[in-house]
């Protein structure tokens, strides 16, 4: 397994912009796809944006389809999701995590960080 640690959340206005980090440890890095998934006060947490362990390939929530953007740097063990036209609909904490599959589905992480808190005011 990887241990992942998140960074980079904080509190902005709407329509700001923020980029959010994740570190993992281990030399297996770029077998895992990352994801990113958020979860607000009183809700379940859902899937957000995953990225192939190459980079070569990514999907995202309809949610947030056109206003983040997920990389990775798999030279220095990096997941970047740079968040831009933020609402407060976006308001959550923000997980990464890593899987051995592509997938959506939060049971398949086997690896998440502790989470960072994003709060976007109106």
């Amino acid at each position: 397994q990887v241990q992942l640690a998140e960074s980079g959340g904080g509190a902005v206005q709407a329509g700001d912009s923020l980029t959010l980090s994740c570190a993992a440890s281990g030399r297996t890095f770029s077998v895992y796809t990352m994801g990113w998934f958020r979860q607000a006060p009183g809700k379940e947490r859902e899937f957000v944006v995953y990225i192939s362990g190459s980079g070569g390939f990514t999907y995202y929530a309809n949610s947030v389809k056109g206003r983040f953007t997920i990389s990775r740097d798999n030279a220095k063990n990096m997941v970047y999701l740079q968040m831009n036209s933020l609402k407060p609909e976006d308001t959550a904490v923000y997980y990464c995590a890593a899987s051995r599959v592509i997938t959506v589905a939060p049971v398949r992480y086997e690896s998440w960080g502790q989470g960072t808190q994003v709060t976007v005011s109106s």
